[in-house]
C-alpha cells in the first residue's frame, strides 16, 4: 500500500494538514443559513482543517467576513488563504453575499491588488496573511506588474507567501522567474485532469497544488470503477476521489467545499482510507472521456 503524508509544508515551511477546506459555497445570508455557515466552517476546524480557502470575489469580501465571525480569533496552526485579482464594476452593492449588479472583471493593477489585500486583512481581522493567491492573471497588465504588486506587500510583511491560480506551465515558469511561487490553484480532479502538466510542475519544484472542483460534481458515482472501489472500502465515491487525490502527488492539497456539516465529515474521513496499489492503477485509468 502506498503512504501518504498527512501534512505539506507550502513554500517549504508553513505546514498544513493536506486535506483543507474551501469556503466558496458557504451562503452568507440571510440570517439562518449564515449562522449554518459559521456553524460548518467552525466544526472544519474541529475535525482539524488547518487551511481554508477564501478570495475577495466570493460575496465581494463577504465570505472572508464570515470566516472572521466563525473562526475569529483564529486556532494556532490555522491558515486562511484568500484571492485577489478579480473586482466588480458598479456601484459597490451586495445583496445575499452576491454582487447585486455589476459584473466581475480582471483586475491585476498593482493599486487594485493593493487595495484588495488591505480589504481582506481588515475582514479577516489579521494583520499579514500567510497565503496569497492571484485569482487570475490579468492579461491586460504586465505580469511583472502584478506580481512585483504582491512581492512589495510581502516584503512589507503583510503577505506570506504567494500563489497563483488557473494557470499553464508556461505561465507557472514565467511568474518563478519574477518572484518564489508557493502554490498553484487549478480546477482538477480524477475525472479532469487537464492541468496534470501544471501539477507536474508543481511536484517538481515543489509547490503546493491546491485543486478546486476536487470532486467531479454529481458525477463520481456514476462511473463504475470509482463506485467498485467505494464498495471495496466501505467508503463513498466522494471519499474515493479525494483519497486518490491524496494519493497521486505528495504535493496535492485539496480543498473541497460545502454548505452542509454531514458533507464535510464526509470529505474529511477521506484521509482515512488507504488504496492498494491495485485499485490506484484502476483510479489512474479513468478520465472524463475513459
Amino acid at each position: 500500500m502506498t503512504t501518504t503524508s498527512s501534512t505539506f509544508r507550502i513554500g517549504g515551511d508553513l505546514e498544513v494538514r493536506r486535506l483543507g477546506f474551501g469556503a466558496m459555497r458557504l451562503p452568507t445570508e440571510p440570517a439562518a443559513e449564515r449562522e449554518a455557515s459559521v456553524a460548518v466552517a467552525r466544526r472544519a476546524v474541529e475535525l482539524g482543517v488547518t487551511l481554508i480557502d477564501t478570495a475577495h470575489l466570493y460575496g465581494g469580501g463577504a465570505n472572508e467576513e464570515l470566516l472572521a465571525e466563525a473562526l475569529y480569533p483564529y486556532a494556532d496552526g490555522l491558515q486562511i488563504t484568500t484571492k485577489v485579482g478579480v473586482v466588480r464594476t458598479g456601484p459597490n452593492l451586495y445583496g445575499g453575499g452576491r454582487p447585486a449588479q455589476g459584473e466581475w472583471k480582471l483586475d491585476g493593477r498593482p493599486d487594485s491588488l493593493r487595495d484588495q489585500v488591505e480589504q481582506g486583512l481588515r475582514r479577516l481581522r489579521v494583520e499579514r496573511v500567510e497565503l496569497l493567491q492571484l485569482h487570475r492573471i490579468d492579461p491586460d497588465t504586465p505580469l511583472a506588474d502584478q506580481l512585483g504588486a504582491l512581492r512589495d506587500l510581502r516584503d512589507e510583511g503583510k503577505i506570506g507567501r504567494i500563489g497563483l491560480s488557473e494557470v499553464t506551465v508556461d505561465e507557472l515558469d514565467q511568474a518563478r522567474k519574477i518572484v518564489d511561487i508557493a502554490s498553484v490553484q487549478n480546477r482538477y480532479n480524477l475525472l479532469d485532469r487537464e492541468y496534470e502538466p501544471v501539477l507536474a510542475a508543481c511536484e517538481e519544484a515543489g509547490i503546493a497544488f491546491l485543486p478546486w472542483r476536487p470532486v467531479a460534481a454529481g458525477t463520481s458515482g456514476e462511473r463504475a470503477e470509482i463506485a467498485a472501489v467505494a464498495s471495496e472500502l466501505d467508503a463513498t465515491p466522494t471519499q474515493v476521489s479525494l483519497a486518490w487525490l491524496l494519493d497521486h502527488s505528495p504535493v496535492i492539497v485539496p480543498i473541497p467545499g460545502t454548505a452542509q456539516i454531514a458533507h464535510l465529515e464526509e470529505n474529511l474521513a477521506a484521509t482515512t482510507l488507504t488504496l492498494t496499489p491495485p485499485q490506484r492503477s484502476r483510479l489512474d485509468t479513468l478520465t472524463n472521456q475513459g
